[in-house]
């Protein structure tokens, strides 16, 4: 069975934000309780973690996972990055480094925020990571099998724009995320063809600077013409699921946490 089942579902500061009194952080409709975004990916017979933010800890306990093959992670902010300490769990059980698939520049983040974990003299207990360098190209996420053996599948990188901040969204199958972006260049659309499931981010229906507003995911969500599509990273301004819900065209639904879709 393939599948995503969404972890969270909202934007860097979730919902509800601390401080906020306004109606959405205060809604007692469990959809409008939301965790910082991130998606568990089950394909093939693997289970691969987009991003992992700083919310990781409670979505690992909560989905009850108790393994995952892979990390790959779409950029360097720490929303999307800042749980990877606690990766340090599957450490324990797996007894070896974890991998984790990211750009260069990712990579070179990782190693400031978490210095600890990649010092010539590690401290007991720090977390170990196998950086796996990515880029543009489609590259194969391996595991090594009970029996010894090998399998792998295949991730196609979407490239995409975080303002000017160039990061990744990714293509498992028929199933595409992106998260995070504000413009995708003309020439990665041929790789959203033949979509069951198309995951992209809007943050709230006035223009933002680096996120899709609601009318500009709707348009590339046109454009694409996936089969079933999905909303994710939505802030409190967006309105409430059921606001939101009641506003979308058929086939385009907001996600929530703990929603999980076949594909």
């Amino acid at each position: 069975m393939n599948r995503i089942t969404f972890l969270g579902t909202g934007t860097s500061q979730g919902i509800p934000m601390i401080g906020c009194g306004c109606y959405v952080c205060k809604s007692g409709d469990p959809k409008d309780n939301r965790l910082r975004t991130s998606a568990l990916i089950e394909y093939e017979g693997f289970k691969i973690l987009i991003d992992c933010g700083p919310d990781f800890r409670q979505q690992m306990l909560r989905s009850g996972t108790t393994d995952l093959d892979a990390v790959i992670l779409t950029h360097q902010h720490k929303d999307h990055t800042g749980g990877m300490d606690d990766i340090r769990a599957f450490n324990y059980f797996r007894r070896e480094a974890f991998p984790i698939y990211a750009e260069k520049k990712v990579q070179e983040s990782l190693k400031m925020e978490y210095s600890y974990a990649f010092s010539d003299n590690k401290y007991p207990g720090v977390p170990q990571y196998n950086l796996i360098t990515i880029d543009e190209n489609p590259f194969l996420i391996t595991k090594k099998n009970a029996d010894g053996t090998l399998s792998s599948i295949e991730a196609v990188p979407i490239r995409v724009l975080h303002y000017k901040l160039p990061i990744l969204g990714f293509r498992i199958g028929s199933l595409a995320y992106i998260t995070d972006a504000s413009y995708i260049p003309p020439a990665e659309f041929d790789k959203l063809k033949n979509l069951d499931i198309f995951v992209l981010n809007t943050a709230r229906r006035e223009k933002h600077i680096s996120h899709f507003c609601l009318s500009e995911a709707l348009e590339v969500i046109r454009k694409v013409g996936a089969r079933r599509n999905f909303l994710t990273h939505l802030s409190h301004q967006i309105g409430t699921h059921a606001e939101l819900a009641a506003d979308l065209p058929p086939g385009t639904e907001p996600a929530y946490d703990g929603l999980v879709c076949e594909f």
